[in-house]
């Protein structure tokens, strides 16, 4: 095989194809059209330069291109596909595995496959970086108002995804007023894990207010750390915030958020109770992920200051919230609605701000 690749790649945005049959490249093409990735196509395998071999987000071969660039000892790398249209013979297997393909399918049957590759490979190439954030709240105590907080918070954040992580608690989406808010509810989703497309996560989640929902629903079911970990993980890469609201029993779905916080913050009342309760919690959270903050809450109906719950609680104070008996009102009538000099949402960004310092210093305890 010969030839020259006829357009140059630019950077590392493009899929590398190298395809002799008209068919298999149509279904390329096709393909990525629907997933938003470019392709370019070279002539033959013997045109394929070291540099442009690595650059490309992902490289997609027949059989002949795969053990040409096989035999060329081309560098090892991440997303090489060898496609067929044929059943698979032993053949094409020995040419993947010389040139390293992670996966030979057969088109069409094998399509969800290449989507799926070509949609990690081009939110890879995408990645510049700038990762998103993820924050766990948690209430200390009963009644704490860790969800106002989570919802506040992911206010404040601007593009952020909300999760919901407490099947018993009827649903965030009745809090933010989002409950007629067409789209999919954990139920809803048949997912085991594995790693997901930022963009189509969120065009399938219901979106209000500048907020992507995830939240559960009216009735119980359970939930496993690995689908928790699998719209983590997308969120994140998609470079959005992640607030998780997490109930205060243990779960997989909790361990999963715990394990990938950047910051996880405790709510806690300011009364002595609720200082107990928050104070048994917080060692049991540490163990799982240092990067701990108190958010307290007023009233405080025994005069307790919001400096002396940190320290009975032993945790650090990111934020104190005074009393606002309107919120109760207002979740009533159609859910959160947060000025911008409300005292949730003044807290809600004094926790945000705190986020760089908890990412960098993942040994420590958040300033």
């Amino acid at each position: 095989m010969t030839g020259t690749i006829r357009t140059k790649m630019a950077g590392s945005s493009g899929v590398l194809a190298v395809l002799t049959d008209p068919h298999l490249r149509d279904e390329l093409d096709r393909v990525a059209a629907a997933v938003g990735v470019r392709v370019v196509h070279a002539g033959g395998g013997s045109a394929v330069s070291r540099k442009t071999w690595s650059a490309a987000a992902a490289v997609v071969l027949d059989e002949a291109a795969a053990d040409l660039c096989g035999r060329a000892v081309l560098p090892r790398r991440a997303h090489v596909s060898v496609l067929t249209v044929t059943e698979l013979a032993t053949t094409t297997w020995a040419a993947a595995v010389a040139v390293g393909a992670q996966h030979v399918l057969r088109l069409p049957e094998q399509e969800r496959e290449l989507i799926r590759e070509l949609a990690e490979a081009g939110e890879s190439a995408r990645d510049d970086g700038l990762r998103g954030e993820v924050v766990a709240v948690i209430g200390g105590c009963g009644g704490a108002g860790a969800s106002l907080l989570a919802v506040a918070l992911a206010e404040a954040a601007g593009d952020a995804l909300l999760v919901d992580l407490d099947p018993w608690g009827g649903g965030i989406d009745l809090l933010v007023g989002g409950e007629g808010t067409p789209g999919l509810r954990w139920p809803d989703l048949a997912l085991q894990g594995g790693r997901l497309n930022w963009p189509a996560v969120r065009e399938a989640l219901p979106r209000h207010r500048g907020i992507s929902l995830l939240s559960g629903t009216r009735h119980g079911y359970e939930l496993g750390g690995a689908p928790v970990d699998a719209v983590i993980d997308a969120g994140r890469r998609g470079g959005v915030a992640v607030v998780c609201d997490l109930p205060r029993r243990p779960s997989d779905a909790t361990q999963a958020a715990l394990d990938s916080a950047d910051l996880v913050v405790v709510v806690s009342r300011s009364d002595v109770r609720a200082c107990a309760a928050t104070a048994a919690m917080a060692p049991a959270l540490a163990a799982i992920n240092p990067n701990l903050g108190l958010v307290v809450r007023g009233p405080s109906p025994g005069g307790l200051r919001a400096t002396e719950v940190a320290d009975i609680t032993g945790l650090p104070l990111l934020a104190s919230v005074k009393a606002q008996p309107q919120l109760a009102q207002q979740l009533e009538r159609g859910g959160l609605r947060l000025g911008r000099r409300c005292a949730l949402a003044v807290a809600a960004r004094r926790v945000l701000a705190v986020l760089p310092s908890a990412r960098s210093g993942r040994n420590g305890r958040a300033a």
